[in-house]
């Protein structure tokens, strides 16, 4: 029966070549989306572990008793140009003392070994801006196994021991991290957070993704339904059983789907170099690292087709009708209002977690992913009784011919009307949902970059805890005079400390750090800060202006009671300088004081947005995959069912055109019997989008939605254009599929 079928399959000339085709297409487009979003959750898994050897010196780490020689280690952060450069220093006790990954052997004094691309930037970029920064010489190259990507910026630097000491973080260390400590204070790198919340956020929008697929495969696979309904019901008519029918109906899709499952695994392979450049999570992966697991493999090339041949049985279930059923159609039973028991259903779940959260990844991933599948699915199991009530409410308040046709088929076959925009609808579900999230998000965060003028200043600190009472002590003139020596140099004003308390204030009983005291003089020449009161010599300026990212222009700071000559005798906590905003003034002024003191740390109102930055970009890219994959998909499987359904009811079609029914009349009916579901079902989608969107945002991020703004409304409008354009352009058919042959011959 399975050799019967093979050949069957492929009989029927180039129509049946082309359903296999299209069929085979929609299974490999599935196919390589999905392996390609598994492949990037495990790269995000094995760029995490690659980055936990940068905690080894942290303080809540319990170390196991080792018989080595231990290491002085100081792992600290730096910037350059708005990405992160992490930074280890270390000095040997003995020879048996740990190795980080990624080198043979430890760096002596005056050496350190970079990570390719921080090696580019030394090449290409002048010493004053960065190689000044690593006094000695470049002695090697840190292998890939210290790096989470190819654009990691990474040093370890050979000191003495007297120089790694000197860190305010140092410590002495016997074995190499290769785990997340249990308690993970400020002192951590590399932890990891960012690659769980995109594993939450690659999870959902793959089980997102593949419900547009799997409609378009059912879609494929019903093209000439009619056609093989009547050769199904001759074979009936000759003694074949319903088995024997349904097991013909399923083997061409299961053939087309596992030469699409074949074609997905190439397409992946095709589409792995691509997707390790897209940065997902702030920076590239490595190509190796987008590798797939066994039960990953397995379940691709077993489950896809199964699901592909059930989706196909489940579109061609007619099939099994009795072999006087295709002549003796009744109209269908209509759907019912429990329909939409599933999409509340799916909808209350995820409302139910907005106070209930799980505590872990994994189950936060099957909450959320099983409350989004379940709204899709609500929705295409709802759409029918969505279209039934739309076609019934849009014919008590019309009168025209082409109106009455449309929306009485509608009415009488709700079903056959969703089907052919289910694939539209859940994409506009995806990507409202989608775009909603990130949008949000990147609301939320994105003022962490700073105010334009805040971007142009550099602050030096021995500490940016305010509570803490580092001091600089006296800041020698030479440096302040190389400072202004800067080209791009604008300002400098010096924030000096205040024992005395001049301007202390309280919370309760908790004391705020005491206000820094700023000559007015200098305060002048950094005006983004503020500015004195009139006739004032010495202000008070709170701590944190310094490193907010809003700019204090007009803001007027009282007077201290202290005269300037005493306030510049005071030790100094920061040093605020201000640029022309160029990369190479601000980033030769970081060198500058790091180099005069290598302890402290230098930063710019850009380096606090960066890794937040980081994290929207590769949301950012995240939302234009599903954007650039979930509406072509639709747009495909739109036109196929349209095509689809013309081509099954052509010798209808045919006699009314035989009996004097004008061509435009026809034309009319098609277009509104596609349109209004389409209309009808997509605001209820973008209003599901919504609602889940803000239930999953309050609950994973207590953000509350934001409106997405101009452009979604715009490419929402533009995708719902394009699928009428696409309606319109299958109608020239019906001209050709419509002619007296089709009446005789049907």
């Amino acid at each position: 029966m399975i050799a019967f079928s093979l050949r069957l399959a492929v009989s029927g000339g180039r129509e049946a070549l082309a359903r296999l085709a299209m069929i085979a297409a929609a299974v490999a487009i599935g196919v390589g989306l999905l392996l390609s979003t598994l492949a990037s959750v495990n790269a995000i898994g094995r760029a995490n572990e690659r980055q936990l050897w940068m905690n080894s010196g942290t303080r809540s780490r319990a170390e196991a008793p080792a018989a080595v020689d231990p290491l002085w280690w100081y792992a600290h952060g730096d910037f350059y140009d708005g990405k992160e450069v992490f930074e280890v220093e270390v000095a040997p006790t003995g020879p048996a003392s740990p190795v980080p990954p990624g080198l043979t052997g430890l760096p002596a004094p005056g050496e350190y070994f970079a990570s390719p691309a921080l090696e580019k930037l030394l090449r290409d970029v002048p010493a004053v801006q960065l190689g000044d920064r690593f006094p000695g010489r470049l002695a090697g190259t840190l292998g890939d196994a210290a790096l989470p990507s190819p654009d990691s910026l990474t040093v370890v630097i050979g000191r003495t021991a007297d120089q790694v000491k000197a860190g305010p973080r140092a410590r002495q260390i016997t074995t190499i991290a290769t785990t997340l400590p249990a308690d993970c204070d400020n002192d951590c790198f590399g932890h990891g957070v960012r690659g769980d919340a995109m594993t939450l956020i690659l999870t959902v929008v793959a089980g997102a993704l593949i419900f547009p697929v799997l409609i378009f495969i059912g879609t494929a696979t019903r093209l000439s339904a009619a056609t093989r309904e009547q050769r199904f019901a001759a074979m009936r008519l000759v003694g074949a059983t319903p088995r024997q029918v349904s097991v013909i109906s399923a083997v061409e899709s299961t053939v087309a789907s596992v030469a699409g499952t074949a074609l997905g695994f190439a397409l992946y392979a095709a589409l792995r170099p691509l997707v390790a450049d897209v940065p997902f999570t702030g920076s590239r992966f490595f190509t190796s690292d987008l590798t797939l697991t066994a039960p990953q493999v397995l379940g691709a090339v077993v489950g896809v087709p199964v699901a592909a041949a059930l989706a196909a049985r489940f579109a061609l279930r007619r099939v099994t009708i009795s072999p006087l059923g295709v002549s003796r159609r009744v109209t269908p039973k209509p759907p019912r209002a429990w329909r939409v028991v599933p999409l509340l259903a799916g909808l209350g779940e995820l409302g139910y977690f907005v106070d209930h959260r799980p505590p872990t990844t994994n189950g936060q991933s099957a909450a959320y992913l099983t409350g989004f599948l379940l709204v899709m699915l609500g929705l295409v199991v709802a759409g029918p009784w969505l279209t039934m009530v739309g076609a019934r409410a849009v014919a008590r308040r019309t009168s025209r011919p082409a109106s009455l046709i449309a929306v009485r088929r509608l009415a009488d076959d709700p079903k056959a009307g969703f089907r052919a925009v289910a694939g539209l609808v859940l994409a506009l579900f995806v990507v409202t949902s989608t775009v909603s999230v990130i949008g949000t998000i990147n609301a939320n965060r994105g003022a962490l970059s700073g105010d334009p003028e805040v971007r142009k200043a550099v602050v030096h600190a021995p500490s940016f805890d305010l509570f803490r009472s580092d001091v600089m002590g006296a800041v020698p003139d030479s440096l302040l005079a190389a400072a202004r020596a800067v080209p791009g140099f604008r300002g400098l004003a010096l924030a000096h400390d205040n024992p005395a308390g001049f301007g202390r204030e309280y919370h309760g009983s908790q004391p705020v750090p005491a206000p820094a005291l700023v000559l007015c003089s200098e305060l002048a020449q950094v005006p983004v800060i503020g500015h004195c009161a009139p006739g004032a010599a010495v202000a008070l300026v709170p701590l944190w202006q310094f490193v907010d990212l809003r700019e204090a222009s007009s803001q007027e700071w009282p007077a201290a009671p202290v005269s300037a000559q005493d306030a510049a005798a005071l030790p100094v906590r920061m040093v605020y300088t201000t640029t022309d905003g160029s990369s190479a003034a601000m980033e030769q002024l970081r060198t500058l004081f790091t180099r005069a003191y290598p302890t402290y740390e230098a930063r710019m109102a850009v380096d606090w947005g960066t890794v937040s930055q980081k994290q929207l970009q590769g949301w950012r890219q995240l939302a234009n995959v599903v954007l650039l994959t979930t509406l072509p998909i639709a747009g495909c499987s739109l036109a196929v069912s349209v095509v689809a359904g013309l081509s099954d009811r052509r010798r209808p079609f045919a006699i009314l055109r035989l009996t004097g029914a004008p061509l435009r009349l026809l034309q009319r009916v098609i277009g509104l019997e596609s349109a209004l579901p389409l209309l009808v079902v997509a605001a209820v989608s973008i209003g599901t989008g919504f609602a889940a969107a803000a239930m999953f945002l309050k609950s994973q991020m207590e953000y509350d939605l934001v409106s997405p703004g101009a452009l979604y409304c715009g490419l929402t409008g533009f995708g719902l254009l394009a699928s009428l354009g696409i309606i319109a352009s299958t109608l020239p058919l019906l001209r050709r599929i419509t002619g007296p042959e089709a009446a005789r011959n049907g």
